[in-house]
């Protein structure tokens, strides 16, 4: 069996088709695996890293807000259409590919596209609870669309072809002891609070932290780990203004970068971090209680309805970001861990909601597109 992946520009896009990808090798040696990515995406990186065979092509989105300069890039990705077009064409004839799977972002578009003008049989990963705009387009003539919160299937026009397999979780999330973790942090019985923004981090995020941990400090009743990230400069010296001696409070440990995330992830008692379709999938698997504040810049708005879908069932706490402050985040995790057996609550809630089989689920019917 030969497949094809498509997908990238983000870690969202990009991991499922990995690990999809890798499922599938382990359990059929004897299948071929090609990943097709935009040249100079951050796809070009981590796929060969992973040990799987990579080709690219050279794509870009539409910008929406209007100006010389954008005007001037949309000139350049309706040239960079064709020419997309014409390389997954050579692409695909070459590969000779029995299915086609499309995880995503703009270099799933033309790849796809091509495919299913070709007759290749295609099917889709939504990671999002919103679809993005390359799965709403190419979601009529897939075989099968997956689908990762059963909430996005409102979304779509054709609904027939919709299948719910939920987003592959790292084997390091799904075995991690929450026990051990803890024991090896150092937390003692005191709950841990974790908050991150991401690998960049997030100034929204990091500046109602520093608030917040000034509150934090002064009462000493948490242990709090935080990512800042390695774009926030400034932030070391917020938490200062914030009155917080690092010192004189080990409790509270803050890092650029989190190594051990699925460790520190199983120690927590409460996460705040924002609503990637990833990082829901892992709070959901570990049960953790969390406390979502989604980009606001992202396309669709799409990680508000990932937050609103855990929310809405009462599997975390959302907070959008136009009403997020360092009082209001105190205020929403303290009353979270001051009240007996609410972050267990909500935990057990999330993870109701895990789907820990989605690797296999997603490899099956990939089998059963290809005919196999």
């Amino acid at each position: 069996m030969r497949v094809l992946f498509a997908g990238g520009g983000t870690a969202g896009h990009i991991n499922p088709a990995l690990a999809a990808a890798s499922w599938l090798l382990k359990t059929d040696p004897s299948a071929e695996v090609l990943y097709v990515g935009n040249k100079g995406g951050m796809e070009e990186t981590l796929v060969p890293a992973a040990g799987i065979p990579f080709r690219s092509i050279t794509i870009s989105g539409f910008q929406r807000k209007l100006s010389l300069k954008n005007l001037k890039r949309n000139a350049q990705t309706v040239v960079r259409v064709f020419s997309a077009s014409s390389a997954s064409k050579k692409i695909l004839r070459e590969f000779q590919p029995d299915v086609c799977v499309g995880t995503g972002g703009y270099v799933s578009g033309p790849v796809i596209r091509a495919a299913q003008k070709l007759g290749i049989p295609t099917v889709i990963h939504e990671q999002n609870a919103f679809p993005g705009v390359t799965t709403k387009l190419l979601a009529k003539n897939a075989k099968t669309v997956m689908l990762a919160v059963e909430d996005a299937k409102q979304h779509l026009e054709r609904t027939d072809n919709c299948v719910f397999t939920g987003n592959p979780v790292r084997m390091e999330i799904l075995s991690a002891d929450r026990e051990a973790a803890r024991q090896k942090l150092g937390v003692g019985e005191r709950p841990l609070v974790l908050s991150f923004g991401g690998s960049l981090g997030a100034a929204a995020i990091n500046k109602a932290v520093a608030e917040m941990l000034g509150q934090s400090a002064k009462e000493k009743k948490y242990v709090h780990i935080h990512g800042y990230g390695t774009h926030d400069e400034n932030f070391l010296d917020e938490v200062k203004a914030a009155g917080v001696d690092l010192a004189a409070n080990p409790q509270i440990r803050l890092l650029e970068y989190i190594h051990n995330m699925p460790e520190v992830m199983a120690a927590a008692d409460v996460v705040v971090c924002r609503a990637g379709a990833i990082t829901l999938s892992e709070l959901e698997a570990m049960g953790r209680c969390a406390v979502l504040i989604p980009s606001p810049n992202v396309a669709e708005n799409h990680q508000y309805f990932n937050a609103l879908a855990l929310s809405s069932r009462d599997a975390a706490v959302l907070i959008e970001e136009k009403d997020l402050s360092g009082e209001k985040l105190w205020e929403t995790v303290n009353a979270l861990l001051s009240e007996p057996g609410r972050t267990e609550a909500v935990g057990k809630n999330a993870r109701a909601l895990a789907v820990l089989d989605a690797n296999e689920r997603i490899v099956q019917i990939i089998r059963e597109a290809a005919g196999r």
